[in-house]
């Protein structure tokens, strides 16, 4: 018995982001992230950060990196989801992960995590997914750990000063690693 199509994951198509994608993509990650927009889905950082949460420099570098893919996500050809995958030596950094704030909470980002790890690990040989996560951001961890990301209690400092990153609303924003085995 097959289960039944979910519509929320019908019609994905997955391919490597190009030049042309950066406005779409730029207006994506915002949606998810930032403002009023955001606030239609769970992933919103509307109230710890304001500001911008990238910009199209930031995009097109991802882009044109030698060792990152950022894996683009369409339906019925629009772009709906991405994703940043970063080769770094021995693991795979997972970033830049924006789902639609209208299509958040359907199945879509487990999806695309499945993809994103299948991709790294075929692609690279990698045998970990690396990633950080602003540590106040329980929701959004919890929703990692359930696939099967772990805590590690490492720690970076938040770019506190740098505005391409945002305008924190608090001060105790911080990054924490989380990772996970890709066997």
């Amino acid at each position: 018995m097959t289960a039944a199509p979910h519509p929320a994951t019908d019609g994905l198509s997955f391919r490597e982001a190009t030049e042309a994608d950066v406005d779409a993509l730029v207006a994506l990650i915002e949606s998810a992230y930032r403002g009023d927009d955001s606030r239609a889905g769970w992933t919103t950082e509307a109230d710890i950060l304001q500001g911008q949460r990238t910009d199209p420099q930031g995009v097109l570098d991802v882009i044109e990196a030698a060792d990152s893919r950022l894996l683009t996500v369409e339906r019925d050809g629009t772009v709906v989801a991405c994703c940043q995958l970063e080769h770094r030596g021995d693991h795979a950094y997972f970033g830049m992960f924006a789902v639609s704030p209208a299509l958040q909470g359907a199945g879509l980002g487990k999806v695309i995590i499945a993809e994103a790890e299948r991709t790294a690990r075929e692609t690279w040989g990698v045998r970990e997914m690396h990633m950080t996560v602003i540590s106040v951001r329980e929701e959004l961890i919890a929703f990692y750990e359930r696939r099967g990301y772990r805590r590690t209690g490492k720690m970076s400092p938040f770019p506190y000063g740098d505005e391409r990153f945002g305008i924190p609303q608090r001060t105790d924003l911080q990054f924490e690693l989380l990772v996970k085995p890709l066997v």
